[in-house]
């Protein structure tokens, strides 16, 4: 045992030491804003006892921890109070803490140790962020979770952290989720103050039109889709401060921390990544030239392709692939990950179509397999749904479903574009 561990088991310091960090986490526990109930809370199992939640940066992960915090607390709090003996009130437990592994304390102690302490007294959920921080956080993860039975951990990874494929230590005992921007539905929400239920894929397919009318009587969704499309994906529209600012800064985050640290890529590669990425608003939606692009940033075919990959998983690209192909493979067409990115080009304004194929392809693929096909469509969705997507409506009529842009309420096979925003 370290000289850490023997002198803090079994002693009174226990608690005092852990009330800095008990400080911090009440402090952001009732500093964080959490305007909206993110869907993702309802759909985790919280009785898994090791759970992973991806999310790309400025999508909301730390407030989402801290929803957590305070949910888990509020339903401590609603428990009759235990009685002490001679009929004194026990002294509340503090079971559950948010925890930032950026703390210097860790460079001195392991994750282990802390968690350690934190059961002895009495904790019981850890949540933990900026993970990547911490080396060897997978192997420490599965010692907290073989050796503390009682102790449930959710844990936040950026995109590009291999938490399944890959992992020995985690892959047998963790449950992933992932956590998106805002969807449409709740960028709505947000603006209106009103509430909307998610939709599924078929409801939408089956029912759209009488779906659109009811929503349509409430608000009107074509007033507020422009702007979500520029500026509703990351949750930094809610602040007062310049979007584009804000995203850019994330934008390079993702490029410098996501892909450069976590993936160990030499500083000097940073400018290549700029440039790529920078081609990539300029010229997405778009077939691959992997030898242009390569030339251009002056790097071999196949690192041009590890970094276009690099950049699909920090969440800046989506690839579409026809079925059954996939990485290593070139992608039919490579898209921006999200409609917001696509508006920060500043040499080029997206052109209407390739937005609306943009936002397709970012709502759909959250729950749904989204491919290239060989047939007359555009997109083949779980290899049976196959859709076109139009920036205006046709003039005639729409023989598959069709995903129009400028389309309040839709008819047949024409389907409002903003509609498909309430898929979660």
């Amino acid at each position: 045992m370290c000289n850490f561990c023997c002198n803090f088991a079994g002693s009174k310091e226990i608690i005092p030491m852990l009330d800095a960090f008990f400080r911090i986490h009440d402090y952001l526990v009732s500093r964080s804003q959490t305007p909206i109930r993110r869907l993702l809370m309802d759909e985790i199992n919280w009785e898994d006892r090791l759970i992973a939640i991806k999310g790309g940066r400025g999508v909301g992960k730390t407030d989402f921890l801290l929803a957590r915090a305070r949910e888990l607390e509020e339903e401590i709090a609603a428990r009759p109070v235990p009685k002490a003996r001679r009929g004194r009130v026990a002294a509340p437990k503090r079971e559950v803490l948010y925890v930032n592994l950026n703390n210097f304390f860790f460079t001195e102690h392991t994750l282990v140790e802390f968690a350690g302490l934190f059961v002895k007294a009495g904790g019981k959920h850890l949540l933990i962020d900026q993970t990547f921080k911490y080396p060897n956080w997978s192997k420490e993860l599965r010692k907290c979770h073989d050796k503390y039975k009682d102790l449930h951990i959710v844990f936040m990874a950026s995109p590009v952290m291999r938490l399944i494929e890959d992992n020995r230590d985690l892959s047998p005992i963790v449950r992933m989720y992932n956590l998106r921007g805002f969807s449409f539905r709740e960028y709505l929400i947000l603006r209106t103050g009103k509430k909307f239920e998610s939709l599924t894929l078929e409801a939408i397919l089956h029912n759209h039109a009488s779906i659109a009318r009811s929503i349509c009587e409430q608000v009107d969704p074509i007033q507020y889709f422009d702007d979500y499309l520029k500026h509703g994906y990351y949750p930094a529209f809610l602040e007062d401060r310049n979007f584009e600012a804000a995203l850019l800064r994330q934008m390079n985050m993702m490029l410098e921390v996501d892909v450069l640290m976590i993936k160990q890529i030499e500083v000097s590669n940073l400018p290549k990544m700029r440039k790529l990425l920078n081609i990539m608003l300029m010229t997405t939606p778009c077939p691959l030239n992997i030898s242009s692009i390569s030339d251009a940033i002056q790097t071999s075919r196949a690192t041009t392709m590890n970094y276009i990959k690099y950049l699909k998983d920090a969440r800046l690209l989506n690839l579409l692939y026809l079925e059954g192909k996939s990485f290593p493979m070139k992608p039919v067409r490579v898209y921006l990950q999200n409609t917001n990115i696509a508006y920060m080009c500043v040499e080029r304004e997206p052109e209407p179509q390739a937005v609306c194929e943009t936002f397709f392809y970012n709502m759909i693929h959250v729950a749904h397999k989204v491919n290239a096909t060989e047939r007359n469509a555009m997109f083949v969705v779980d290899g049976k749904y196959y859709f076109d997507v139009k920036a205006e409506k046709p003039t005639g009529e729409c023989i598959r479903p069709t995903a129009i842009g400028n389309l309040q309420v839709g008819l047949g096979n024409a389907i409002p574009m903003w509609l498909l925003g309430f898929l979660y």
